[in-house]
């Protein structure tokens, strides 16, 4: 099948099985917000990105080795497998034995052993959701997202709003559907064929250590990016501030949910072809695309920010309206940079992803110390554009290194001083503020659209 079509086919399926299932997920924010006070939904927040952190070290990244060498054909997989289950026991041996520390920080009080849980199923079906992914399964896949959605939405309107269980609730929905979901996985795709001690190979533990080891650090200063912020707003600003600054990334959050949907189906198409003669022409007109559609419809969220947080959150937290479209930069940026790292991932060049995203975590922590005591939250979401944006200007130069591929880097600073512009009107709303920000957004789809247009027809025009 070509290239361009199997991409769009992978895509679309993914976008099928989950994209309903993850906008149900996105719109559970209303009930989080209304069933939990300010206090309770930052630390729920504090929670979840705290476990984002620590089953990737764990596991030692292990999900990533998975898909980097279960996808290429010269790997057994079942050895692929075993070893990535049996390192992620050794793991989590090592994690039960340190959960008691977690009681000891004042915001885990109370859930030690529910975030060792929480770890431990998070871990678990990351790994089985990533070989089914590595097989080809991906309608299993998609659809395993659609059920463990639908399993989080029951559990929450039980926990939350049935029995008010507040923080505790929250975590508990998340591990029943993790749980079910590796369970499900497991028996649907029989994974235990594939698991078995003999089948651990040393000298490929060694190589996807190699690859895996790196993703740990590079993991732990993605969340110092993207999740520290709520840390130094905690004890910088307070509790409510912080409970408002993450509800004001729920809205974003729509732009990770979108490009996860295509960097699932990319990623996969991006190994398969990594002994392409063509693989750069490849990556230069996907980038495009992708870059066009994200600029296109982060345009389009900041156009119907306001109104659309007024739907989403609890009144209590509407002034987070004020922050999103300054996060909605920062993700912007975000996405760019995961784009780039599928070329590290191609490449095997996971210490290249490590040092560029320290330069990120970096300027995050620097910037934040620096800012927030004067600006406060919005000295925080300034900072991490900031941070994401000093790691995308080094990937885009360092990545092309490895794999190089043409980058209209022009049309790239256009779209940005547009999306800043409107960044700028939502936030200050001056005289006809609105009205400036549909001028723009249609510029902005008129401008993006040739991009696009040529690649839809590359796909389809065979």
């Amino acid at each position: 099948m070509d290239k361009y079509r199997k991409l769009a086919g992978n895509t679309v399926t993914f976008a099928i099985g989950s994209f309903g299932s993850k906008l149900l997920s996105f719109f559970l924010v209303r009930l989080h917000t209304t069933y939990m006070s300010l206090a309770d939904f930052g630390k729920a927040d504090l929670i979840y990105q705290t476990v984002n952190v620590l089953y990737p070290i764990v596991t030692f990244a292990m999900a990533d080795a998975i898909i980097r060498f279960g996808i290429d054909r010269a790997y057994d997989k079942r050895k692929v497998y075993s070893i990535a289950v049996f390192s992620t026991v050794a793991g989590m041996a090592l994690l039960c034995l340190a959960s008691p520390v977690f009681n000891s920080v004042e915001e885990f009080k109370g859930y030690g052993f529910l975030l060792f849980v929480y770890c431990y199923c998070s871990g678990f079906r990351q790994l089985a959701a990533s070989f089914v992914r590595a097989r080809g399964y991906v309608r299993l896949f998609a659809l395993d997202g659609i059920l463990s959605t639908f399993t989080v939405v029951i559990c929450n309107f039980i926990f939350l709003a049935g029995f008010g269980m507040g923080v505790t609730g929250y975590i508990l929905s998340i591990i029943i559907s993790d749980a079910l979901s590796f369970i499900g996985l497991t028996f649907i795709a029989s994974l235990n064929k594939y698991l078995d001690p003999k089948y651990i190979d040393k000298a490929l533990m060694r190589e996807m250590l190699k690859y895996s080891v790196p993703l740990i650090s590079t993991y732990v200063l993605w969340w110092v990016t993207a999740a520290s912020d709520r840390w130094f707003i905690r004890y910088m600003v307070g509790e409510n501030d912080n409970g408002i600054y993450a509800a004001a990334y729920k809205i974003p959050n729509l732009l990770l949910i979108l490009t996860t949907l295509f960097f699932q189906a990319w990623q996969m198409s991006a190994i398969e072809n990594k002994d392409s003669k063509t693989l750069g022409k490849f990556f230069g007109r996907i980038f495009s695309a992708y870059s066009s559609v994200l600029f296109i419809a982060a345009a389009g969220i900041i156009l119907i920010v306001k109104p659309f947080t007024s739907i989403l959150l609890d009144p209590k937290f509407l002034s987070a309206y004020m922050f999103t479209p300054v996060i909605v930069i920062a993700v912007i940026f975000q996405c760019l940079c995961q784009f780039l790292s599928s070329v590290y991932n191609v490449k095997k060049k996971s210490v290249n992803s490590l040092l560029t995203a320290f330069a990120a975590a970096a300027v995050n922590i620097v910037l934040n110390l620096l800012l927030i005591p004067s600006y406060g939250s919005m000295g925080a979401a300034a900072a991490t554009v900031m941070a994401y944006a000093s790691c995308y200007a080094i990937r885009i130069f360092d990545a092309r290194k490895h794999l190089y591929f043409k980058v209209a880097h022009g049309r790239v600073m256009i779209n940005l001083i547009v999306v800043i512009y409107m960044a700028n009107i939502a936030v200050l709303e001056p005289r006809l503020a609105y009205v400036q920000l549909t001028v723009m957004f249609i510029l902005m789809v008129m401008f993006n659209f040739e991009a696009v247009i040529s690649t839809l027809k590359k796909i389809v025009g065979r």
